[in-house]
């Protein structure tokens, strides 16, 4: 099993270098640290007085992973959740915060485990995870993949300015979809049939 600092590095290289599209409500971002993120920390790492897009050019791999692993895993208390949900919980949570717990409480309530959907790794939602672990030990973690790339694809749907995160300009998937398949077996992957039968509705 992988350690976290080994999964945030993980997640920095999947995230890739500086980019600042005007269609990401995200804003620049680096190694997948925010510019909102930054400014929530005060990570002025130029030091003239003020967190902008030079400081998120500024962000290093190793300062991107410290706060990855203080901030998105550390602090919401991914590290209470069984050890085989952590990489994909941990990774999600860097790419859609509190949504990332909301999605695994949806989850637990599908199950018939019922918690409140609140995006708070809480007692309820610890003991709800411990619970649904046991129920489906071989299953819960391609539940929850699968259930993160349901996400993407009906975020994408009604938010057509984010269909390129989801489908590829030739049409294949797009990066959502890919990053939320790598935590999914190869067996509960769509093929690339089912998933351009999946977007051809977004013409």
């Amino acid at each position: 099993m992988q350690s976290v600092q080994e999964i945030a590095v993980d997640i920095v290289r999947r995230e890739g270098g500086f980019v600042d599209d005007p269609n990401d409500p995200g804003g620049a971002t680096n190694h997948g640290v925010t510019i909102h993120t930054m400014r929530r920390l005060g990570l002025d790492l130029t030091g003239d007085g003020k967190v902008d897009t030079a400081d998120v050019r500024r962000l290093s791999q190793a300062q991107a992973v410290k706060i990855f692993v203080h901030h998105y895993f550390e602090a919401p208390g991914i590290a209470r959740l069984p050890v085989p949900l952590q990489p994909s919980v941990f990774d999600m949570y860097v790419n859609a915060g509190t949504n990332a717990v909301k999605i695994l409480q949806r989850l637990f309530n599908s199950m018939r485990i019922d918690v409140k959907v609140d995006g708070v790794i809480g007692p309820m939602t610890v003991a709800a995870a411990k619970r649904a672990m046991a129920a489906a030990p071989d299953h819960l973690v391609d539940a929850y993949g699968i259930a993160r790339r349901n996400y993407y694809y009906a975020l994408a749907d009604s938010r057509p300015a984010s269909r390129r995160y989801a489908r590829r300009q030739d049409g294949g998937k797009g990066g959502w979809i890919t990053r939320a398949e790598d935590f999914v077996a190869p067996r509960y992957r769509l093929t690339e049939a089912q998933h351009r039968e999946r977007v051809a509705r977004w013409g």
